[in-house]
C-alpha cells in the first residue's frame, strides 16, 4: 500500500492498517494533523457473500443504519472513482476486542438488540 491516498484530490498519509474486512482494507490517516479513517474497497473474491456495487452498497449501509439510530463513525467523504471511503477515526478498542474482553458498554448492547430486532420484524414483512 502506498504511504498516501488521494481521496478526491486530497492528500491523506497512511499511517498504519487498521484492517481487512469481506469489502475492503480500513487504514489509519491523516490529514492536516487530524486522524481519520480511509477504507479502500477491494475486489477480492469472498466465498460467503456476493457483491454488487461494492462502494454503493458500503454507503447505503451506513445511511441505513444510520437511519435507525445507530452509533457510527461519521462518513466524511466519498470518491467512487478510485472506490474510497473517508471516515472518522474514534480511538479506541473495537467492538469485537471489547467483547472478547467482556467490556462492551450496555449502551452497544441494547443497539445491538434494536438491530435484531429490526432485523426480525424486516424479515417478518417478507414471510409468506
Amino acid at each position: 500500500m502506498d504511504d498516501i491516498l488521494y481521496v478526491n484530490n486530497k492528500k491523506y498519509t497512511v499511517i498504519k492498517l487498521l484492517g481487512k474486512g469481506k469489502g475492503g482494507y480500513s487504514y489509519l490517516a491523516q490529514i492536516d494533523n487530524h486522524d481519520i479513517v480511509v477504507k479502500q474497497i477491494h475486489h477480492e473474491p469472498c466465498s460467503y457473500y456476493q457483491f454488487g456495487n461494492k462502494i454503493e452498497a458500503e454507503i447505503n449501509d451506513y445511511k441505513r443504519l444510520q437511519s435507525i439510530g445507530i452509533s457510527l463513525p461519521k462518513m466524511l467523504d466519498v470518491d467512487r472513482v478510485t472506490e474510497r471511503i473517508v471516515k472518522e477515526y474514534i480511538a479506541g478498542d473495537t467492538a469485537y476486542e471489547m467483547i472478547l474482553k467482556d467490556k462492551l458498554p450496555e449502551i452497544c448492547l441494547c443497539q445491538i438488540k434494536e438491530m435484531l430486532s429490526f432485523v426480525i420484524s424486516s424479515e417478518n414483512e417478507y414471510d409468506v
